[in-house]
């Protein structure tokens, strides 16, 4: 068994499955790995994956031009996903889907594309309760930060929509676990940037108006609220716990 070394990027994955795939060892024999996970396999040889533009380039056309626009942000939400096999996971799925084409994302009896399948609508249901539950606070230089600490790593799956929402303010999403952040320039565009925010945001937060409007949204949320159908089951079903130290209403 060869396995290829990548890097836990879009790019990174998408250079390994190039280099298995020229590699005419073939595809029982490969497979991908990211680096720094697990514990080395016995009798395999190792390869250690060079990322250049030019092999992602080339991975990115065939699956758009083979297997259409849908697979490839499939792909491109999976390689978001924390789970480590992810990179041999998109390898094994790109076999069926350059060959069945569009066909692939209906043959779920497939395991390889079921397990795509899954990591994809699991990164994708991740960021879209994270735009519902996103809290952002003001800080002294008029910057609205938001924290949040998703499994998946998919802040930049939330950049459009607040893009959108938000064109007019300078605002900042920062995954307070990997240490990233999506900087968005009011009237301009948004790029990710890795900072620690922790002690900055700390210091720059406003003690004026932000607390009183933090304080308002707290009794709202507590006047509408009907004590004797408290359903706390049915409430952690709808929001889980995991995303509530981000919620102004349940700090």
């Amino acid at each position: 068994m060869t396995i290829f070394v990548c890097g836990d990027t879009l790019e990174g994955i998408l250079c390994g499955v190039y280099d298995a795939w020229m590699s005419r060892l073939g595809h029982a024999n490969v497979a991908l790995e990211l680096e720094d996970r697990g514990n080395l396999r016995m009798f395999s040889q190792y390869r250690q994956v060079e990322e250049t533009r030019e092999k992602t380039e080339k991975v990115i056309d065939a699956i758009r031009q083979k297997a259409g626009q849908e697979v490839y942000e499939m792909v491109f939400r999976v390689s978001l996903s924390r789970e480590e096999d992810k990179a041999d996971r998109i390898y094994r799925f790109l076999i069926y889907a350059l060959n069945l084409k569009k066909a692939v994302t209906d043959m779920l009896q497939i395991p390889a594309v079921y397990e795509v399948f899954r990591m994809n609508r699991n990164v994708g249901n991740e960021a879209h309760l994270l735009i519902e539950f996103a809290r952002f606070s003001r800080t002294r230089e008029g910057i609205l930060v938001c924290g949040v600490g998703p499994k998946n790593d998919v802040i930049i799956l939330m950049a459009p929509h607040f893009a959108d929402r938000l064109p007019g303010e300078n605002w900042i999403i920062y995954d307070e676990g990997r240490h990233k952040a999506i900087v968005h320039k009011a009237n301009q565009g948004w790029i990710i940037v890795h900072m620690d925010l922790g002690q900055w945001k700390e210091n720059r937060m406003d003690s004026g108006d932000q607390k009183e409007f933090e304080q308002l949204w707290k009794v709202f949320h507590q006047s509408i609220a009907i004590r004797e159908r408290t359903n706390y089951v049915c409430q952690r079903g709808h929001l889980p716990l995991r995303f509530r130290p981000y919620m102004t209403e349940f700090q």
